[in-house]
């Protein structure tokens, strides 16, 4: 047998080596894959359907079915769409707060310019350019206000046509007349605002005014147009059992028109008023200087005393509105006051009681900027007596929320002391002699620092003292006649409450106007003396207003419940149905925040623009107010020889010398600043 030689095993394998096998077994790799494909192409079997896609019967199915539903859709007719849906919040509540923020923008862009004009107006008849510069700064805050207002507004007619379009059809179809005044009221206001902003102090006084006059009638009928369209919702008239419409006149001056018309002009007027000593009171907390400080605080009072006039006539007007809506439905004004809303009213009771507290407060804290005697102040004690507890009154619910074992032991869901005070009669009452109190505790601010001079100024202190006190009293024995007559009755005796307390403040205003004239001054008035507390308490006042008046829109929305257009129309959309309050007072605090964020930022522009100059004048604030101290005055120096008048700041005249005289030291006190010596101060505000 032959022998073979042993092949010797490598001591190493080289990277070669190792490349070598890569190579073989990629080569052996290759050649199988070539040899299958060869023996498939050349040896298998090819079926009849080779090369063709193998449809199912499902596929066919689903053939036929798309195709179907394809020629459906294009023999589908048009459907009017009658809702659609919001993401997250729903349609209700994104409309709820597009609308209100709409609103409240709104209602600033209408007040504003009405007290404005007057304010020009009343500067332009003394010669007193302070007043001017006043009205001009008011005036500032409008344009962005403006433009917040037109974009809201754009943002609510697009998503109610998106989101409710077969309703909001219906309600354009009703007052297809009025849109084509509406918008051309729309253009004209903005084309008198911006005339009127842009021309101040380029073009004459009077020419002015009529602008300013124009654009307040403009805004007005605006303001009129809108208010048809909602209160027909509520109250609609002019239409067939069915809907359709008769006569449009009746349509817009429906039941609950004009009283909102009212009630809006007056309500607007207190909250412009309010939001403008709120941009004053933010500029007096970041003044820099005492002129600033004296600027703002004389600012912030009169804002404050705008407020004030909307305030006071303002739950007159509500009790006119709420009297159309029971002669309209009695349904509707139970469920107001009686029913679901009920409790809304005790929380509404709470927020304008503290708005009567605050402006009381204010108007105390503000007899503090005048020297001299203040003779009224000991009744403060007895005026906020008054108005604390005349506020608990108001606040005492009728039917409290109690357990089981307190209605039991109360015998009944009335408390058997306290039930007394929940009635209309006892609120009725409280809210009347609230605001006699407060216009009391006016007329001893604005005599602060003022000794009559006439000869009759004991008899006509007694007449005033003798009307208000005999106005208290029919007030006090009308509310008590309440509990012995008739509900029909009852509601009635609110007209001759009202009457007496209007009757009262007019006669008791010009007594007192007649008796001031030519009054002897006991002490200036320094403004800028005012603890930072009182400007907290006009952003309060600010911030409640607003709440008050989204709550309130939110009673007068949710008395229609389920319906689009009350007993006509109804709301069939799955946010058909009456918000609770607490749902309720979270949407409307959201919308307040938003609000006061916006307007932040307005305020925040405002004050960018007035760091340089203040007003149409192009004179900066240290040059109309002498740095140092000067005279007494908001804004400028005195005209020679023009003595300090309390309550009122003197007129200013553009670049009036700056004086060095010993008054410096006595401004600078007044002002709360320290003087070259060190001393400091001003006296204690009550």
């Amino acid at each position: 047998m032959p022998s073979f030689p042993k092949l010797k095993r490598p001591e190493k394998i080289t990277p070669g080596m190792i490349a070598l096998l890569v190579l073989v077994l990629a080569l052996g790799a290759w050649m199988t894959w070539k040899g299958a494909v060869w023996f498939d192409d050349t040896l298998g079997y090819d079926s009849p359907l080779a090369g063709e896609a193998l449809e199912t019967p499902f596929d066919r199915a689903q053939a036929d079915a798309e195709a179907a539903a394809a020629e459906e859709a294009m023999a589908r007719p048009y459907e009017e769409v009658e809702y659609r849906a919001f993401p997250v919040v729903g349609s209700r509540v994104a409309i709820w707060v597009v609308a209100q923020l709409k609103l409240l923008f709104a209602a600033f862009v209408l007040a504003v310019p009405m007290f404005v004009l007057i304010i020009e107006f009343v500067g332009w008849r003394t010669k007193d350019e302070r007043l001017d510069r006043l009205a001009y700064e008011f005036t500032s805050l409008l344009s962005p206000a403006f433009a917040m207002t037109a974009a809201f507004g754009g943002v609510m007619t697009f998503m109610l046509i998106a989101l409710y379009p077969k309703f909001t059809t219906y309600l354009m179809g009703i007052f297809s007349p009025t849109l084509a005044p509406y918008f051309v009221l729309l253009f004209a206001e903005a084309a008198f605002f911006y005339t009127y902003y842009l021309t101040w102090g380029k073009v004459g006084p009077k020419l002015h005014l009529f602008l300013g006059l124009m654009l307040n009638l403009v805004g007005t009928a605006l303001m009129f147009i809108a208010n048809a369209w909602l209160t027909f919702m509520t109250s609609p008239a002019g239409i067939s059992e069915k809907g359709a419409i008769i006569s449009v006149w009746d349509a817009v001056s429906n039941y609950t028109w004009m009283p909102i018309n009212i009630h809006r002009i007056i309500a607007n007027i207190a909250f412009g008023g309010s939001i403008a000593a709120a941009y004053a009171a933010f500029q007096f907390l970041n003044a820099k200087t005492p002129a600033e400080r004296a600027h703002y605080d004389w600012m912030g009072y009169i804002g404050n005393f705008v407020a004030v006039a909307g305030l006071l006539p303002l739950p007159f007007a509500g009790y006119w509105l709420a009297s159309e809506i029971y002669a309209f439905s009695q349904t509707m004004g139970i469920t107001m006051m009686g029913g679901a809303f009920s409790w809304l009213f005790i929380i509404q009771a709470v927020l304008i009681g503290n708005l009567f507290l605050g402006i009381n407060y204010y108007l105390w804290m503000g007899m503090g900027r005048v020297e001299g005697k203040r003779a009224g102040k000991p009744l403060i004690p007895v005026l906020l007596g008054v108005i604390t507890l005349c506020f608990i009154v108001w606040a005492t619910p009728r039917s409290p929320v109690t357990t089981p074992e307190e209605m039991a032991a109360m015998g009944g869901s009335s408390h058997p002391i306290l039930g007394f005070l929940g009635v209309m009669s006892a609120k009725n009452t409280a809210v009347n002699l609230i605001i006699l109190a407060t216009f009391v505790s006016f007329i001893l601010y604005r005599r602060s620092g003022k000794k009559p001079s006439v000869g009759w100024a004991k008899l006509g202190n007694v007449v005033q003292g003798g009307i208000l006190l005999f106005s208290a009293l029919v007030v006090i024995s009308l509310g008590i006649a309440g509990y012995f007559v008739e509900a029909q009755v009852r509601i009635g005796l609110s007209v001759p409450m009202v009457l007496t307390v209007l009757f009262a403040m007019l006669i008791v205003t010009v007594i007192d106007v007649l008796m001031l004239r030519g009054a002897d001054e006991s002490g200036k008035t320094h403004w800028g003396r005012m603890p930072d507390r009182a400007q907290y308490v006009l952003i309060f006042l600010a911030v409640t207003f607003t709440w008050l008046m989204g709550l309130m829109g939110y009673v007068r929305s949710g008395l229609r419940q389920h319906w689009h257009v009350y007993g006509v129309i109804r709301d069939t959309s799955p946010d058909a149905f009456t918000p609770t309050l607490g749902y309720a007072t979270k949407v409307v605090s959201v919308t307040v925040l938003i609000f006061f964020a916006l307007i932040g930022f307005i305020f925040w522009l405002a004050s960018l623009s007035h760091k340089k100059k203040r007003g149409p004048f192009g004179e900066a604030a240290a040059e109309a107010v002498p740095a140092a101290g000067g005279h007494d005055g908001p804004g400028g120096a005195l005209e020679p020889g023009t003595p300090a008048s309390p309550g009122s700041a003197p007129a200013i005249v553009p670049g009036a010398a700056r004086s060095a005289s010993a008054a410096t030291r006595d401004d600078l006190v007044a002002y709360g600043e320290s003087d070259e010596t060190g001393e400091a101060g001003g006296e204690e505000s009550p």
